[in-house]
């Protein structure tokens, strides 16, 4: 008889034990996020916009893309006022390179 209320203790502790860890998510669930936090966190600006340089050597069309980790700001030449890379004297799709343009200091920006 006495084993009997042993065994049916025990049972009652993980019945209640799996209804803590069951019920969990509901009370406080996970954060989630839209997006994968990759290796790359850019912001990348809608339209394009004339990039020069910070020495004022060269100044393009582009778009204008931000680290957010870093806080680095760097331009990309599209040559045109399309949101992607053009160049129509080559029939292969051109490679944009990335011009620094500056940084923003997240860190003084206190809350």
């Amino acid at each position: 008889m006495r084993f009997q209320r042993i065994e049916k203790a025990i049972l009652l502790l993980i019945a209640v034990l799996l209804s803590v860890i069951a019920l969990r998510p509901y009370r406080t669930p996970q954060r989630v996020e839209a997006q994968s936090s990759g290796r790359y966190d850019f912001y990348i600006e809608p339209g394009t916009f004339m990039l020069r340089t910070p020495d004022g050597s060269r100044q393009v069309l582009g778009k204008v893309v931000v680290d957010m980790k870093s806080g680095d700001v760097w331009g990309f030449p599209t040559l045109s006022s399309d949101p992607y890379p053009v160049d129509v004297t080559k029939p292969a799709p051109p490679t944009s390179k990335p011009i620094y343009l500056g940084k923003y200091d997240f860190a003084a920006a206190k809350i």
